[in-house]
């Protein structure tokens, strides 16, 4: 199976990165790259065969991934058109719905991929979402792709890609925002910065392992470190008087809603 990656960004390195090191052939995979420099570091970091030509990068390839940015898929899918034959076509960008891909690049081989950044350390989380005309071989290979960098979910309803893109793929940031908040809060409390981090980000992390490790809901988990009259309770009650879990509910779902939006927008051309 040869591979071809539409845009080396940082999400297609990561992918490139994982199915190396899962054992496929650097020579299975090209990569279409308008950036010189970009080009030279892919060659450069992973042996793969980098190009500035679509014609060039997707021959011979049975899998196109599509990692440019949303505004570009238009294009690129109509330049890619006229070259496709039978291949499972991959997108990786945001809002942009698998029915305007397939009417595009005239291909009803698009399985929708939503990525996160833990991604570039393998531990991302992709949400899946297959065309009715894609066969359970090419869902596969989708999964096995994703998988190179995380966990895997599929979606049976397109929509809840807008749902996955809220939550998993621009939750990332609503956990740097929560580990900035305790870090800020170590250095008011007389932490030197690099103590505050330590100490935010660790405890983030393994709040994090403990909750995927233990069968209990968060819930649980939380009430066991929440003694009554204690530390935990005084800072929960806290966060509850100013809504802290509601406001977080409401910013997923305004990245739902805009998640939503854009594919209308993207989806008129």
């Amino acid at each position: 199976m040869n591979i071809c990656f539409i845009g080396g960004g940082n999400m297609a390195t990561a992918l490139i990165g994982g199915l190396l090191s899962q054992g496929l052939n650097a020579q299975q995979i090209s990569v279409v790259e308008i950036n010189a420099d970009n080009r030279a570091k892919l060659q450069r970091d992973f042996a793969v065969r980098a190009t500035e030509s679509l014609a060039d990068g997707v021959s011979g390839c049975q899998v196109i991934v599509f990692a440019v940015k949303p505004q570009q898929l238009h294009e690129v899918a109509q330049q890619l058109a006229p070259m496709l034959t039978g291949q499972l076509l991959i997108s990786i960008a945001a809002g942009i719905r698998a029915v305007d891909l397939a009417r595009w690049s005239g291909s009803q081989s698009v399985v929708r991929a939503m990525p996160n950044t833990p991604a570039l350390i393998k531990s991302g989380v992709t949400g899946l979402y297959a065309m009715n005309g894609v066969e359970a071989a090419h869902r596969d290979i989708a999964q096995n792709l994703l998988g190179a960098v995380g966990s895997t979910l599929w979606v049976e309803n397109e929509s809840m890609l807008d749902a996955v893109t809220a939550i998993s793929g621009s939750g990332p940031a609503y956990v740097f925002y929560f580990i900035e908040a305790l870090q800020r809060a170590a250095q008011e409390m007389g932490f030197e910065e690099a103590n505050a981090r330590q100490l935010a980000v660790d405890t983030f992390l393994g709040a994090a392992k403990l909750a995927q490790a233990s069968p209990d809901n968060v819930g649980e988990l939380r009430a066991r470190v929440t003694s009554k009259n204690g530390t935990t309770e005084r800072a929960l009650l806290s966060m509850s008087a100013n809504q802290v879990a509601e406001h977080i509910v409401q910013g997923a779902q305004a990245a739902c809603a805009r998640s939503r939006e854009m594919g209308d927008e993207l989806g008129r051309a």
